[in-house]
């Protein structure tokens, strides 16, 4: 028999944040990676020296997202048809 602890969730007006952190964190995370193994190839400092790229990386992208993120939902929303309900 498990225990099911309830899990607590943020209100829905952190979604504008939580939204543009997450996907700043694993884009960065992605992109640094390969950018950095196309660049060293594969060598032993190769996860020191992607970790200090991802950390910079994300430290621009971040609040990029958090600046450009409004203006690309305006676009999108000129672009394309809302979505039936």
């Amino acid at each position: 028999m498990t225990l099911k602890i309830p899990r607590r969730k943020l209100p829905a007006r952190y979604a504008a944040v939580v939204s543009p952190l997450m996907l700043s964190l694993l884009m960065t995370f992605i992109v640094s990676f390969i950018s950095t193994l196309k660049s060293l190839g594969v060598h032993p400092d190769l996860p020191a020296i992607w970790l200090t790229a991802w950390g910079l990386s994300w430290l621009v992208a971040f609040p990029t997202l958090l600046l450009v993120l409004p203006v690309v939902r305006r676009i999108v929303g000129w672009l394309c048809e809302p979505a039936a309900r």
